[in-house]
C-alpha cells in the first residue's frame, strides 16, 4: 500500500492551463477517483502520478519519495505502480498465462515465483481456468481482467486505472466495478481510478474528486457529494437533477413559472436562488404543496420515470414501478418535495447551460 502526497500540482500545455492547485493526501488503502467531464485534467493528474507526464509546477511523493518536482523526476517503472488503460492491451500471441507472467519475465524473475504470482493473481481475478486461453478466445470483460491481473502480478503499491470499463457493453461494466472493488478490498492496495461516469465513482469510491476545467470541485464521499453538492456544477454532474427559479421568503419558496405555487423551506437563503430537486425526491402525495398535471410516464420496470406540467415548468418524478399502473396521462395531481438544495441565482446556472448546449 501507498499515500500519494500532492502538493500543489499544476499542469500547462504552453497557455492552456490544465490541472491548477491540485493539493492532496491519498491514504494507503483508499479507493479514490478522479471523475469529471471529458477534458477537465483528470486523467493529466493520473499521467503525472504515473510518470507519464511532468508536472509544470508542484511536488508529487509517492510514500515519503519525492518523485515529480523541482529538478526530481523518477520513472514510471521505478514508482512501484501497476496500471490498467482504456484499452485492454493484452498481446494477442500470447496467451492468458504468459499475458500476466510478462512484467515478472522482464524483471528476470525465477520460474518458481512467477508461477506462484501468477497461479495467485489469476485466482484473484477469477481466470485460472482460462490460463491457456488466447485473446481472441476471451470476452471484453476477460481480457480486462487479464490486464486488470498484469497489472496487479509484481504486487504494486499503488494502482492506476484510466478508464478502464469504458470498452464494456453496460452489464459488464457493472459486473466489472464491483469486481474491482472487492479485489482492491482483499488486497488493501491503494487505487487512483479515473472515471467521468458518476455511477463508477460512486459505486466504488471512498472519495471522489470531481473536476472541472482543471479545478478540483468538491472531494468527499460518494454520500457527501451527493447529498451535500458544493455548487451547481457538482449537484448537475453526480446524479439525476433539475432547477428551478424561485424567490426565497420567510419560511417558503415561490416559483413563479409556477403560477406562483410555494414549497416550505426554513434555510439561510433569501430572494432569488436556484432550487436543485432530484427527481427521486419528489414524490405523489394527496396533499402535496405542487399541484399540476401528469403529462407522460415511461416505465422502466424498477422505477416510473414522470413528467408532471406544474403552471409552465415540467417536473421530473421517478416513482417506483409500481405507481404506473395506478396513474394515467392528463390526470391531475399533487407532489410533495422531501429535500432540496438552494443556491444562490449568481448567473452560474446560466453559464453552465449554455456549456451543455
Amino acid at each position: 500500500m501507498a499515500t500519494v502526497t500532492i502538493k500543489h500540482i499544476t499542469k500547462a500545455f504552453g497557455d492552456n492551463v490544465v490541472l491548477r492547485e491540485f493539493n492532496e493526501v491519498f491514504q494507503e488503502g483508499e479507493f479514490i477517483t478522479l471523475l469529471g467531464p471529458s477534458g477537465c485534467g483528470k486523467t493529466t493528474m493520473l499521467r503525472i502520478i504515473a510518470g507519464f507526464e511532468k508536472p509544470t509546477a508542484g511536488e508529487l511523493y509517492i510514500d515519503d519519495q519525492l518523485v515529480s518536482g523541482g529538478k526530481t523526476f523518477v520513472p514510471p517503472e521505478k514508482r512501484g505502480i501497476g496500471m490498467v488503460f482504456q484499452s485492454y492491451a493484452v498481446w494477442p500471441h500470447m496467451n492468458v498465462y504468459e499475458n500476466v507472467a510478462y512484467p515478472l519475465k522482464i524483471k528476470k524473475a525465477p520460474k518458481s515465483k512467477i508461477k506462484k504470482s501468477v497461479d495467485r493473481v489469476l485466482e484473484i481475478v477469477h481466470l485460472s481456468q482460462y490460463a491457456e486461453r488466447f485473446p481472441n478466445q476471451l470476452s471484453g470483460g476477460q481480457q480486462q481482467r487479464v490486464a486488470l491481473a498484469r497489472a496487479l502480478v509484481a504486487a504494486p503499491k499503488l494502482l492506476l486505472l484510466d478508464e478502464p470499463l469504458s470498452n464494456l457493453d453496460a452489464k459488464l461494466r457493472e459486473s466489472m466495478r464491483f469486481e474491482i472493488k472487492e479485489i482492491q478490498r482483499s488486497l488493501g492496495i491503494t487505487v487512483v481510478y479515473v472515471t467521468h461516469d458518476q455511477t463508477e465513482a460512486m459505486a466504488m469510491s471512498d472519495r471522489i474528486f470531481l473536476i472541472n476545467r482543471g479545478v478540483v470541485q468538491q472531494c468527499g464521499t460518494p454520500q457527501e457529494i451527493y447529498n451535500q453538492p458544493a455548487n451547481q456544477f457538482v449537484a448537475d454532474f453526480l446524479g439525476k437533477v433539475d432547477f428551478f427559479k424561485g424567490e426565497a421568503g420567510d419560511g417558503s419558496i415561490v416559483f413563479p413559472a409556477m403560477g406562483g405555487q410555494t414549497i416550505p423551506y426554513d434555510g439561510p437563503r433569501r430572494g432569488r436562488v436556484d432550487v436543485a430537486i432530484r427527481p427521486e425526491n419528489i414524490i405523489f402525495a394527496e396533499n402535496g404543496p405542487l399541484h399540476g398535471v401528469l403529462e407522460a410516464q415511461y416505465y422502466l420496470g424498477d422505477v416510473d420515470d414522470c413528467r408532471v406540467r406544474v403552471g409552465d415548468t415540467l417536473v421530473r418524478v421517478i416513482a417506483n414501478g409500481f405507481v404506473y399502473k395506478h396513474l394515467t396521462d392528463g390526470q391531475k395531481v399533487s407532489l410533495d418535495v422531501r429535500d432540496i438544495m438552494v443556491f444562490e441565482d449568481d448567473g452560474e446556472l446560466e453559464k453552465m447551460l449554455t456549456i451543455q448546449t
